[in-house]
């Protein structure tokens, strides 16, 4: 495993890091909890010391399962990045969406970041995971109710009484990132990015090269897409979010399939699955620091921890992206 510093703090980041959202089952039909917890461990002892969470993801369960998983391993040897500023048990703030919750009842969720909400939440997100501190605090998505200045001085409040070490954002384009960061220390942007959705290199990426902010790419297999086991005719389960998403539909998967077939003589060549190739090929342009991945069990975990074992040469990396560029996907 390789590790690297976010932005200019002094923590030190598994290149590969565990996403835990998969894990919480909410919009992935569900999950087997015991099985997550292997999940997580299998992959810390790869060498994945990163967990990455949120409130949201199963309205807690998946911060209850990153806390089980860790609860023997010494505090400082694992690294608890989480969020904050999405409510399900409050009808306040900006409705993000309408959903359903582990147990199919339907719920609000709302973008809410108010200084005494990110402190409550602080507070049962430290409970749930075991803790009495987290690593690296993140907004998981922009507030518009609530002014981005009292956010931070309320993180900044956490930053100062211990329980917070280093202040994140997520989903932020470059022109929040420059008012956040002109009220807290902010160290790094949590974004989406794969082969397939490749949007933050125009404004983003530059922005956080020149500031010295690090990325954090969700989703770099596009939740199964780039892995080469989505065929078209592929069935969804019940509540799987990613039924609706034009990814997944037929004529993509065929030309994303397409795609993948030029460069399996590659994987091949090093021995390697596809989607390790592609989560290496990630975590190597420019100004994306880690790669967030998720897995569902052991297995899976382990191999995406193995990505870090491939070597690609400039040579190699430039005939993958120089395929990719010729993919298109239809809307």
């Amino acid at each position: 495993m390789k590790y690297r510093k976010l932005g200019n703090s002094d923590l030190d980041i598994s290149v590969v890091t565990f996403g835990a959202w998969a894990a919480g089952g909410w919009m992935w039909g569900g999950t087997e909890r015991s099985e997550a917890v292997k999940a997580i461990q299998s992959s810390f002892d790869a060498g994945v010391t990163s967990i990455d969470t949120a409130p949201v993801y199963g309205q807690g369960l998946s911060e209850e399962i990153v806390g089980e998983a860790i609860k023997d391993i010494p505090r400082d040897k694992v690294q608890i990045l989480t969020k904050y500023g999405m409510r399900w048990d409050l009808a306040k703030g900006d409705l993000a969406m309408h959903s359903k919750d582990n147990n199919g009842k339907d719920i609000d969720i709302y973008k809410y970041a108010a200084k005494d909400s990110i402190i409550k939440e602080c507070e049962d997100s430290l409970k749930r995971l075991g803790t009495d501190y987290i690593d690296l605090y993140q907004i998981h998505w922009h507030d518009k109710t609530t002014p981005i200045q009292e956010t931070m001085e309320a993180v900044s409040v956490l930053i100062e009484q211990g329980k917070v070490r280093y202040a994140g954002v997520c989903n932020y384009d470059a022109e929040l990132m420059k008012e956040a960061a002109s009220y807290i220390d902010l160290v790094s942007n949590q974004v989406p990015y794969s082969m397939v959705k490749r949007e933050i290199e125009h404004k983003t990426v530059p922005y956080c090269i020149e500031n010295n902010k690090s990325i954090l790419a969700y989703s770099p297999l596009e939740r199964g897409l780039l892995t080469g086991k989505m065929k078209p005719g592929y069935t969804f389960g019940a509540d799987d979010h990613r039924a609706e998403i034009y990814f997944y539909k037929d004529e993509n998967l065929k030309r994303v399939n397409a795609f993948l077939a030029k460069i399996k003589p590659l994987a091949d060549e090093k021995q390697v699955t596809l989607g390790q190739l592609v989560i290496r090929w990630t975590v190597e342009q420019p100004g994306i620091t880690i790669a967030l991945v998720g897995a569902r069990d052991a297995d899976q975990a382990i191999q995406n921890a193995k990505a870090m074992d491939i070597s690609l040469s400039e040579d190699e990396i430039s005939l993958i992206t120089t395929n990719l560029n010729e993919l298109e996907l239809v809307k």
